[in-house]
């Protein structure tokens, strides 16, 4: 069943529906919010509260673009609320993390292992994600890991196509800066 085929019963007064969506959309919406909050608890909750609003929502989606790209703006307004309200958080420097796992990120970013291998390490890579600003953040786990694109990314951050390509192309060069610093210390 389609995504509007749903959406259509759910307004129609047909509520027990909507579980569907949210059994197709969760893992993403949970992975996506893990990424931007690094915090699996919070990630937890914000992804209820996303699905509560979309169903809350849900009679005015539009369907001027699909269902996910509606979901996934929801879900990036959520967390960056919540990174704004957690702003006494706090962080570490990517030298304190580095210091205090170094020989994890080496091997998270290094490996060859297989894939369980690096799901170990998924929080650790949730956290050098962290350090990056999180307009960056949104636009490279989005791509890299929600797989979505360009186009899809831009109605959900609410700008140009050729924003979203220059955000993330900055988002991976800070990020393979902050792994070459990295990389350098560990393999003198």
């Amino acid at each position: 069943m389609e995504d509007l085929e749903i959406i259509d019963k759910v307004n129609g007064g047909e509520k027990e529906f909507y579980r569907k969506l949210i059994e197709r959309y969760h893992l993403k919406v949970m992975g996506f919010c893990c990424r931007m909050t690094s915090d699996y608890i919070a990630a937890e909750d914000i992804t209820q509260e996303i699905f509560i609003k979309a169903y809350k929502s849900l009679g005015g989606f539009k369907k001027e673009s699909s269902f996910s790209t509606w979901l996934y703006r929801i879900a990036y307004n959520h967390c960056i609320s919540f990174l704004q309200n957690v702003s006494k958080r706090k962080t570490e420097s990517l030298d304190t993390l580095l210091e205090k796992n170094s020989k994890k990120v080496f091997a998270v970013f290094n490996s060859s292992d297989d894939f369980t291998k690096k799901l170990e390490n998924l929080d650790l890579v949730n956290k050098i994600l962290s350090l990056l600003p999180k307009d960056y953040r949104s636009v490279l786990v989005l791509r890299e890991t929600q797989g979505l694109s360009y186009q899809e990314i831009a109605q959900i951050l609410n700008c140009s196509l050729d924003a979203v390509k220059a955000k993330l192309r900055r988002a991976r060069i800070m990020l393979e800066e902050k792994m070459r610093h990295f990389l350098s210390k560990n393999q003198v």
